[in-house]
């Protein structure tokens, strides 16, 4: 069975340039279509409109959300309008094909209080505390996703003017930090991260133990075991410090001008979604405390 997934893949590098993570999850998806696949037709250029919906429903009734479909979609129209195109197929099995839009969940965010209980738990007395303290403290202080924040170089932080210079290829931004994420950074730098990393190549500002670049899995792991070291009983993931950082900001009176600039956003109603949250919040207090509201 032909599956096109290396002609695929070149494509997506070569000619469409996505990045590496838009590569990892965009053959994540055709591996695991064709997998489903091998139970209906031999060939991948065998799947029409219907099939392919039966497949989106079997994904909907095993519970994935719809951010994920909304990806697979768009994953596998790219790869049926890479197959149209090299004429493999005269017309994509996906075209046409739409969901049904749901009401945006407001994302999760923790209180002030438990930002506090959280940025404590690293013991800074060994190498991993320090190194913890130190990305901790700058997930919550600059707001950034935790690919930029594994893609971090030693040249990107200034400490001695306290800021945070990112330059992607869609837009530069400069993050300044409070005085204890600097004082974090500073520590880490000076006194732990050149025994972590022995190679004068390496670039990177944090590294796993052994010296190696982090993994997003790898972050992830190391802010679920401080949030259960500290007993928050949310889900807290490296996201839900960049919507907390987001939502204190505003509710503080930052302008969302300025938020959506320090986060990157081409587009401010992705910005917008922190002001929802707050009113949510005011609406949620009113309902409970005002005594003609109940």
């Amino acid at each position: 069975m032909k599956d096109y997934s290396q002609e695929f893949k070149i494509y997506l590098s070569s000619i469409k340039n996505v990045s590496d993570n838009t590569l990892e999850s965009y053959m994540r998806d055709l591996r695991q279509f064709s997998a489903y696949l091998d139970s209906t037709v031999d060939s991948v250029v065998k799947v029409d409109n219907e099939l392919f919906l039966k497949y989106i429903n079997h994904l909907q009734k095993n519970g994935k959300s719809y951010s994920t479909l909304t990806r697979v979609v768009a994953s596998l129209k790219c790869f049926y309008d890479f197959l149209v195109s090299i004429n493999a197929m005269k017309q994509s099995p996906v075209k046409g094909v739409k969901l049904v839009k749901k009401e945006k969940k407001l994302p999760e965010i923790i209180t002030n209080k438990e930002v506090e209980i959280l940025l404590s738990q690293p013991d800074c007395t060994d190498m991993k505390g320090c190194r913890d303290k130190a990305m901790l403290e700058t997930l919550y202080a600059t707001g950034i996703k935790v690919s930029e924040l594994i893609g971090l170089k030693l040249s990107d932080v200034n400490l001695n003017v306290g800021i945070l210079h990112l330059n992607s290829s869609k837009n530069e931004r400069i993050i300044p930090m409070y005085p204890e994420a600097i004082k974090s950074l500073l520590n880490y730098t000076t006194k732990c991260r050149e025994i972590l990393v022995l190679d004068p190549q390496n670039d990177y500002l944090f590294t796993n133990l052994n010296g190696q670049p982090l993994t997003r899995q790898g972050v992830w792991k190391i802010i679920k075991q401080y949030a259960k070291q500290a007993v928050i009983k949310k889900e807290i993931t490296p996201h839900t410090l960049r919507h907390s950082f987001s939502t204190h900001l505003l509710e503080n009176g930052a302008p969302v001008k300025d938020i959506q600039a320090i986060l990157g956003h081409s587009d401010i109603s992705s910005t917008n979604i922190y002001l929802k949250i707050i009113r949510n919040k005011y609406a949620q207090s009113y309902k409970r405390y005002h005594p003609m509201a109940k």
